[in-house]
């Protein structure tokens, strides 16, 4: 049953690192309920459409459901990587926000 909409964070957290030009984005559902919802609806294209403004792609997203996890690998994201980028964020440790905020319906 639909509840309306929901924001990832209502529905697990996240923790971002990254690798020269990648960012990689783990989100861990709270629940079996959350883990359903992110599964069908927190799709490598979504995650491409909320991260457009900062990353080219493409992103791969891997499923533990046994750590009812996602982990999306997100290339070409960082501004060309630490030694490069002129962001301030070099390593995009604050990416997990931007994840954590996509709009996803409950």
């Amino acid at each position: 049953m639909n509840t309306g909409t929901v924001k990832v964070y209502d529905l697990g957290h996240a923790r971002a690192g990254d690798k020269g030009n990648t960012s990689n984005i783990s989100v861990t559902a709270y629940d079996d309920r959350a883990w359903k919802i992110l599964c069908a609806q927190l799709t490598p294209k979504r995650v491409l459409k909320a991260f457009a403004g900062i990353a080219k792609g493409p992103v791969t997203r891997y499923e533990l459901p046994k750590l009812k996890a996602l982990n999306f690998v997100i290339e070409n994201a960082l501004g060309g990587g630490v030694t490069v980028s002129l962001a301030q964020d070099m390593h995009g440790k604050s990416l997990s926000f931007l994840m954590l905020d996509i709009e996803l319906d409950g």
